[in-house]
C-alpha cells in the first residue's frame, strides 16, 4: 500500500541514522541525538564521513539552537509566528530527531477537550469494571511522559483557554494526575512539549499569563529575502512532488521566483525595487501559500498540459490565495495587476493569464 506522507522519521531515517553513526557529543536522557546533531538535522551539513543532511530549515541557525536548547532544559518550547512560517515543520523534525517518533501529536481546535490533553475514558469498559487504569484512553501526553518522549500540540491558541490550563500542571509539575483512581503519572526524562501558535487567526483564545510562564518562545520569521523564500519553496514542491510521483519535470526557477515575488510584494505592500506602494490583501500570502500555488500549478501542468509548468498553470492558484475577499481582495488584485504586472518586462504572459481568471 503506498502511503501518502511518510512521517519525518520514516522519510529521512537514512540521514537520522548516519547523524546517530557520527554522533559523539553527550546526550541529554532519551534523546537519540545530541543537541549539536539535531541543529545539523534540522539546518544541514556535511558529516565527518561526507554523508550530506539536507536542509529541513531555511533561515537563522540561532533560532533553532535556542528551540533545541530549551528542549534540553525543562521548559516547554513555543514556536510562534505567521501562517506558513514553517513551524509545524519545524516542531515535526526537532521530536524526530529527539525522541525518534513525531507521531505524539494534538491538533488543536475550537473543539479539543480536556480529555484530548489529559486522558479519556472507554465508557464500555467503565460501566463494566469501574474506573481502572485499563479502561483509560490514552493520550499523546500521557504517552510521551511515560515513555520520556517530545509531545507536539498544534494550534494551541485554537483550543479553548479552560483546557490549555490543563497543561499547567503538567508542564510545571511534571505529573498527571489521576483523581479517579488516586495516582499519577510521572515524566520520564526525556519529555516536553512543543507547541505551535500563529498570530494571524481570528478568534484566538491567549494564552494566560500562567501557561506562558511555562513556555519559551521561539519566533519564526518570514523569509527575509526573495532568494530564501525561493530555495524554501523549490525545496519543498520537489519534496511534495516526488511524493505525489507527479509525472512532471522539475519546476522552472522562473516561475517559482514570480510566485514568490508576488507574494512577497503583496504581504510587504511594496514592490521589490520600493518604488510602488500596495495595498495588503486579507490573506497571509505565506510561503505555505506559494508552495501551494505551485504544486497546484505542477498538477495541471501534468494532467492538463505538457508536463512543463508555464504561466496559465500558476494563475488559478496565485488569484485563488489573493482574492479571499471577493470585493476589497478584488480590488487589491485588479490594481496590483494593472500597476506592477502589466508592464513589467517578461511578465506580459502571466499579466494576461491572470487577468483572464480575474474578469
Amino acid at each position: 500500500m503506498a502511503i501518502l506522507r511518510h512521517h519525518a522519521e520514516e522519510q529521512f531515517a537514512e540521514e537520522l541514522e548516519e547523524l546517530k553513526k557520527c554522533d559523539s557529543s553527550p546526550l541529554p536522557p532519551s534523546w537519540k541525538l545530541s543537541p549539536l546533531s539535531v541543529v545539523t538535522y534540522l539546518m544541514g551539513g556535511t558529516l565527518p564521513n561526507k554523508f550530506e543532511v539536507t536542509p529541513k530549515y531555511i533561515g537563522d541557525r540561532r533560532l533553532i539552537e535556542i528551540a533545541v536548547a530549551t528542549l534540553a532544559t525543562d521548559r516547554a518550547l513555543l514556536l510562534y509566528g505567521l501562517p506558513g512560517t514553517a513551524k509545524s515543520w519545524v516542531s515535526e523534525h526537532l521530536a524526530a530527531a529527539i525522541s525518534g517518533d513525531s507521531t505524539l501529536l494534538i491538533q488543536g481546535t475550537a473543539g479539543t477537550g480536556e480529555d484530548s490533553v489529559r486522558y479519556g475514558w472507554n465508557y464500555a469498559r467503565l460501566l463494566a469494571e469501574g474506573p481502572s487504569r485499563g479502561a483509560i484512553v490514552r493520550t499523546p501526553v500521557m504517552e510521551g511522559m511515560e515513555k520520556g518522549k517530545i509531545v507536539r500540540i498544534e494550534e494551541l491558541t485554537r483550543i479553548g483557554a479552560d483546557v490549555q490550563d490543563t497543561l499547567i500542571t503538567i508542564l510545571s509539575e511534571k505529573t498527571l494526575p489521576i483523581p479517579e483512581l488516586n495516582e499519577e503519572v510521572q515524566a520520564q526524562k526525556g519529555f516536553n512539549v512543543i507547541a505551535t501558535a500563529n498570530n494571524r487567526d481570528k478568534g484566538v483564545n491567549e494564552l494566560s499569563g500562567a501557561l506562558k510562564r511555562r513556555f519559551n518562545t521561539v519566533i519564526l520569521p518570514t523569509p527575509s529575502s526573495i532568494e530564501e523564500e525561493v530555495t524554501i519553496v523549490q525545496q519543498r514542491v520537489h519534496s511534495i512532488g516526488k511524493a505525489l510521483e507527479l509525472p512532471i519535470e522539475i519546476p522552472a526557477l522562473k516561475e517559482i521566483q514570480r510566485v514568490v515575488t508576488i507574494f512577497k510584494e503583496l504581504r510587504e505592500g511594496k514592490t521589490v525595487d520600493e518604488r510602488t506602494k500596495l495595498k495588503t490583501p486579507s490573506g497571509t500570502m505565506s510561503t505555505a501559500e506559494a508552495i501551494s500555488v505551485v504544486n497546484s500549478g505542477m498538477a495541471l501542468a501534468a494532467f492538463f498540459g505538457d508536463g512543463t509548468l508555464k504561466a496559465q498553470d500558476i494563475a488559478a492558484g496565485i488569484v485563488g490565495a489573493v482574492v479571499k475577499d471577493p470585493v476589497q481582495d478584488k480590488i487589491v488584485w485588479t490594481e496590483y495587476l494593472e500597476a506592477v504586472l502589466k508592464d513589467r518586462e517578461g511578465w506580459r504572459d502571466i499579466y494576461r493569464a491572470c487577468r483572464e481568471i480575474t474578469v
